[in-house]
């Protein structure tokens, strides 16, 4: 019973942490949803899903610690197999991705990646269009730069007519007007900003699925004992 009791408090004690990260997870992707979509916008629409699937893998990770905490709460042998079952099949899924991951690493997909954001950057500026202006001066003010490449791409944007300013969210305290003076604008351009944010970013979810793969090999580990406990328990009940 003691044994059963310390098994049972082990795997709340992971599931909880397992729950955490979900709700954490669906918490930033939620709240970088507008800044991905402004990204997504400025330097290509894949890039906007990223909280999307965020907060997706948090939802899912959140329901799967539900059934871990009744299946156990409950003692229910059936609902924790279920719960091993559903985070094998994460771990595994989360192997593919690792897998696919170090395929993106190659020095290849990286220049393509890089040249599809570059071109695209330059094309928003360039052209400058009312759909766009808002996200454009929102990346701009929130990553301090101005432009694709510099500064100076707004001299030669179509949909910039004065080439003789840059526009007023380039400044880094905002007024009407500040951009005339181009001296005290922000010089780098959004392309490196937004490659710097991502990469940060992605070492970031590198460490939590890494955090996350752990835990949930404890979990099932301790799943396992759990549940093989609650059906020899049951059984003796039977005899």
């Amino acid at each position: 019973m003691s044994s059963c009791c310390s098994f049972k408090c082990c795997f709340i004690f992971f599931n909880t942490i397992f729950l955490a990260s979900g709700i954490a997870l669906i918490t930033i992707g939620a709240l970088q949803y507008s800044t991905y979509s402004q990204i997504g916008t400025f330097a290509g629409s894949g890039l906007s899903k990223i909280a999307i699937v965020l907060i997706a893998v948090g939802v899912i990770i959140t329901l799967v610690s539900f059934l871990g905490h009744f299946g156990a709460f409950q003692d229910n042998s059936s609902m924790l197999s279920c719960f091993i079952c559903i985070l094998i099949i994460i771990i595994l899924l989360e192997i593919c991705a690792g897998a696919a991951f170090y395929i993106f690493r190659s020095r290849t997909v990286l220049l393509q990646v890089n040249s599809g954001i570059n071109i695209q950057a330059k094309a928003v500026v360039h052209i400058y269009n009312p759909s766009t202006r808002h996200a454009i001066d929102r990346i701009q003010e929130k990553f301090s730069c101005c432009g694709a490449e510099s500064y100076t791409d707004w001299f030669s944007s179509e949909g910039w007519k004065n080439h003789d300013a840059v526009p007023d969210s380039c400044c880094p305290e905002k007024t009407e007007g500040c951009g005339q003076d181009k001296e005290k604008v922000f010089k780098k351009g959004c392309i490196s900003a937004i490659k710097f944010f991502l990469l940060k970013n992605l070492v970031w979810v590198g460490g939590v699925c890494i955090a996350l793969g752990i835990t949930e090999v404890f979990g099932v580990l301790v799943g396992m004992c759990l549940c093989l406990k609650i059906k020899s328990k049951n059984y003796q009940n039977i005899d």
